[in-house]
């Protein structure tokens, strides 16, 4: 998680929200990503979309059922949909999402039978330090 949260950090100074993610392969790192809609000029560029893309490059497959996934908040759908198409075995996030996640608030994603794929989820780890980044980059912004 800590270096998803070194990605989610670098995003906030370039302006996006700070939202970093990790891939992991048998305790490697083999992607790290932070959110970059802006700079990308891409809605789909989200710190989970890149990182699994990524992962997908680097292994050259499209499944990527042995791998874990670390990101620093909440998936929302699109992303929650991302990690059932890629297989991903196990999901860890920060913090909660209320509005827009969708995987233990909204659409629970992962709960719907036509989920193909549930990975295992683990949520609140570093809760404080990501949603910390959050309301810090909002209220910079208000």
């Amino acid at each position: 998680m800590r270096r998803a949260l070194d990605a989610a950090r670098n995003a906030a100074l370039a302006g996006e929200v700070p939202v970093g993610a990790v891939v992991v392969l048998k305790g490697e790192v083999i992607a790290v990503a932070a959110n970059a809609p802006r700079a990308l000029s891409d809605p789909t560029a989200h710190a989970e979309m890149l990182a699994i893309r990524a992962a997908a490059a680097r292994l050259g497959r499209d499944r990527l059922e042995d791998c874990d996934l670390w990101v620093t908040l909440e998936p929302c759908a699109m992303c929650a949909g991302a990690i059932a198409h890629a297989r991903i075995a196990r999901l860890y996030y920060a913090a909660p999402d209320a509005k827009g996640g969708a995987v233990e608030h909204g659409p629970r994603f992962f709960g719907q039978p036509t989920c193909h794929h549930r990975p295992e989820v683990y949520a609140g780890i570093a809760e404080g330090e990501a949603a910390g980044l959050l309301r810090a980059f909002f209220a910079g912004r208000r």
